[in-house]
């Protein structure tokens, strides 16, 4: 095969740079701020692998996260005006309300944002259970993204505890994530951190739709059959740009991707 990379200069990272107090360093807040003057939804997934690539551990994506990761994890939902999620990962997960200290609610105030974010779940079915955390562990009220087919039945159970809402595009018995946009953009939330699961990051890219991603990458190996953070049907090739590289003591790497266009 031809020498391709002949010539090609590369970056050595090494260790000894500014450590980050990620307990009080405006720093690590700065690392994670969203785009000024958005107009429309600015998408950035957070996501985090195995060192073999598995999205999770003992079928959790938390089995693989350590202190770093839930430090930068809290940092990024501290920025978001909106959390979207699966239903799935809803489940798997046990997801219940954000949970912010009062130091970041202040900031989110002095920023315009509401107190604490929304949690959005897309489900095309709205089949969740409405004694789960995500309904009876919140501030906020969650949002409930589903078809058009399901959403009157999704209002009669779960109506009292979420907002529901048809995001619906030509295909009734799907949710359309450009509509899923355009309803967050509606309703001013234009920051959104998508938290997964595969599918979700999936449909995102294969629609466009990711303008960034932030991946921690775990010391971990898990082997056996773990899914990988992304999947779905359709194939592209989005050309994406390094913004910053983070670690950690513990061997944690918390890269951060732009999309390059």
């Amino acid at each position: 095969m031809p020498d391709d990379g002949a010539g090609i200069q590369l970056t050595v990272l090494e260790a000894g740079g500014s450590p980050i107090d990620s307990a009080d360093d405006v720093r690590l807040i700065n690392f994670y701020t969203y785009p000024d003057d958005l107009r429309s939804c600015w998408v950035r997934g957070n996501m985090i692998a195995s060192l073999d690539g598995g999205a999770t551990a003992d079928g959790k994506s938390g089995g693989l996260a350590g202190k770093g990761d839930r430090a930068v994890f809290s940092a990024m939902r501290h920025a978001a005006d909106v959390i979207l999620v699966g239903a799935s990962t809803v489940r798997v997960e046990n997801y219940s309300g954000s949970q912010l200290p009062v130091a970041a609610r202040q900031a989110r105030q002095r920023r315009g944002q509401a107190e604490v974010p929304p949690i959005a779940v897309i489900t095309r079915s709205g089949d969740l259970d409405p004694s789960a955390l995500l309904f009876t562990r919140t501030e906020v009220t969650p949002l409930i993204l589903t078809s058009a087919r399901a959403v009157e039945d999704t209002r009669r159970r779960l109506g009292a505890v979420a907002e529901i809402i048809d995001a619906s595009g030509a295909d009734p018995s799907s949710a359309d994530y450009a509509v899923i946009l355009q309803v967050l953009a509606e309703r001013g939330l234009f920051r959104v951190l998508a938290e997964g699961g595969p599918l979700i990051l999936g449909s995102l890219i294969e629609n466009g739709l990711m303008d960034e991603l932030c991946l921690t990458i775990a010391p971990i190996l898990v082997g056996g059959a773990s899914k990988r953070i992304v999947t779905g049907p359709g194939d592209v090739h989005t050309k994406m740009r390094h913004a910053h590289l983070l670690a950690d003591d513990d061997g944690y790497l918390y890269t951060r991707y732009v999309r390059a266009d």
